[in-house]
């Protein structure tokens, strides 16, 4: 909040109880950084009240760090005071928070005086406690916002360490066609698989790496999951047939199919592109992987035109045809290699 944009003269200036909660600490930083406000007149330019008194502003001189003046009210005001002073407190000591204090005839009362009285006389006086309160306002370094954002800070660090040595781990073991998963991959296991095996081998290098992964990284971030694994996977691959789909370009392609079953007597369809590059090269690309409810030709030849379209493939550009021999396959009027 800017200096511009709150208002100077104490006495028009709404209760700070009934500033909304989430800016009022703002509010109160922009009101202690301008200071009180204290505005220097001529003496008889001061209203004059009924007593025949005015106020003074030599008075600023003996409370230079609380006291204010409001021209409009012609009354004196305690910045620290209204800043930290509350609906449930405001029960009758109001003069100088949000009515003013303006009996002059009492301002140079002796032992009485009010701007004196005013502060108190111990160190848990109302007027002190808020003094001390706008000192602690004014520390950032102590704020709680201030203190979750250099926490949530490192905690941002380590995420990114622990997933870049995931990122790490899963490019290596893709690129080599190694298994991923152990078959024990709990904490006393003497061999828990590729992937965490190779992530205790970088944290065993690197110190930092070591203080965030694995044991010592919190259990809603740990980053090694089977699930986060295969979604790194994926946008891995999503990157790798994108680079493939820009090799290609407008020229003529073809396209070598095979399916197989898992263990799980799942049936899959590998899908495999034979181009030339810009620069004359053959290549032949693992393209993509899908999953087939059966193995009909008519099946296999939407799923086959799903995944083409999906990547902008025109199926015109097809100049090529490679399958195995089955009749599914090869069959001269109703296999895939005839529906293309």
């Amino acid at each position: 909040m800017s200096a511009a944009s709150i208002e100077p003269d104490p006495g028009l200036r709404p209760p700070i109880w009934e500033i909304h909660v989430d800016k009022r600490d703002e509010i109160r930083r922009a009101y202690y950084n301008t200071r009180p406000c204290q505005p220097l007149l001529k003496s008889k330019e001061y209203p004059l009240s009924s007593s025949g008194r005015r106020f003074k502003s030599s008075w600023y001189e003996k409370f230079p760090d609380w006291l204010e003046y409001s021209i409009k009210k012609d009354a004196i005001f305690c910045l620290p005071c209204y800043l930290f002073s509350s609906k449930s407190k405001h029960s009758g000591s109001d003069a100088f928070t949000v009515k003013g204090f303006r009996t002059w005839t009492k301002v140079n009362s002796g032992v009485n005086y009010p701007l004196l009285a005013h502060t108190g006389k111990g160190h848990n006086s109302p007027h002190q406690v808020a003094v001390r309160s706008c000192e602690l306002l004014m520390k950032k370094a102590q704020h709680i916002d201030i203190v979750f954002s250099r926490q949530t800070s490192k905690e941002i660090e380590n995420n990114r360490i622990r997933l870049k040595a995931s990122i790490d781990c899963i490019r290596w073991l893709a690129f080599q066609g190694c298994a991923f998963r152990g078959h024990d991959e709990g904490p006393s296991s003497k061999n828990r698989g590729n992937f965490i095996e190779i992530i205790k081998l970088l944290g065993s290098y690197n110190e930092r790496v070591d203080k965030v992964v694995l044991e010592n990284a919190p259990g809603n971030a740990k980053y090694t999951s089977h699930a986060v694994q295969k979604k790194i996977l994926h946008i891995l691959a999503s990157k790798v047939r994108k680079v493939i789909r820009e090799e290609i370009g407008d020229a003529k392609f073809c396209i070598i199919i095979d399916e197989a079953r898992d263990e799980s007597k799942r049936e899959h369809m590998a899908i495999i592109l034979r181009y030339v590059d810009r620069d004359g090269f053959v290549h032949e690309r693992f393209f993509d992987i899908v999953h087939v409810k059966n193995t009909a030709a008519l099946t296999l030849k939407n799923e086959i035109c799903c995944v083409l379209s999906r990547h902008n493939l025109l199926v015109e550009n097809m100049r090529g045809q490679g399958y195995d021999g089955a009749s599914n396959m090869r069959g001269e009027w109703h296999g895939l290699q005839a529906l293309f």
